[in-house]
């Protein structure tokens, strides 16, 4: 099947190879997300190891379209929309990747025991989040359908202030709660990293509106 897939992008006119390319990233976020809550939901701490070297592999195949997005960029001079905003939305969700991975390997390394409802919660809004981008991308190729661009990118807006609001309470509960300094400062880096995935979240989410302003 892959191979086929080669053989259809080669014959595609190139500047719709983006995308092709752009929803490959779209639908790896949205396994990403998904292996993310599976990895928080588990107290087995060797399930939890094989989920977050799946996030990696998964955040190593992400790091590959991406680069396959800047060789295509500097290769074509025809593109479907600007190539900055080409540029800046492979940027963007790229993090979102990085910032998942991120998460992932802190509450490895971190050897986080207990996973309190506040990771859980983020990583959810994390995972929501990328359904929305995953939603919104494909519809790029026609914008045809503007309303569910439109809704998705609205929705993104607010999971990250949902997300805000419980990084906020967990930070203060963390500095009421936490006399230990050291774990204190391993949490706060979790919820950080977490938190930062989901703005990344809106980050797309704004280049999408950019791309559908201007062209729509």
């Amino acid at each position: 099947m892959g191979g086929f897939n080669s053989i259809v992008k080669l014959f595609m006119p190139k500047d719709r190879v983006f995308y092709s390319l752009f929803e490959d990233v779209a639908a790896n976020l949205v396994e990403m997300g998904k292996v993310l809550v599976e990895l928080v939901e588990t107290k087995d701490m060797s399930v939890r190891k094989d989920k977050v070297n799946l996030i990696e592999r998964l955040e190593h195949k992400n790091d590959d379209y991406t680069h396959r997005i800047f060789v295509e960029l500097g290769q074509n001079f025809i593109t479907p929309f600007d190539r900055e905003d080409i540029h800046y939305l492979a940027s963007t969700l790229d993090d979102v990747a990085d910032y998942i991975h991120g998460s992932a390997k802190r509450i490895d390394i971190y050897k986080v025991n207990e996973i309190n409802d506040s990771v859980r919660k983020l990583a959810q809004l994390i995972n929501e989040g990328v359904q929305e981008l995953a939603r919104a991308i494909p519809e790029l190729r026609t914008m045809s359908n503007m309303r569910v661009i439109t809704d998705a990118c609205v929705k993104i807006n607010s999971l990250e202030n949902h997300a805000d609001d419980i990084y906020d309470r967990a930070i203060a509960d963390l500095f009421e709660q936490e006399s230990n300094a050291v774990e204190l400062i391993k949490m706060r880096e979790i919820y950080q990293a977490l938190e930062i995935a989901t703005d990344k979240c809106e980050d797309s989410a704004n280049v999408i509106e950019t791309i559908i302003i201007k062209y729509a």
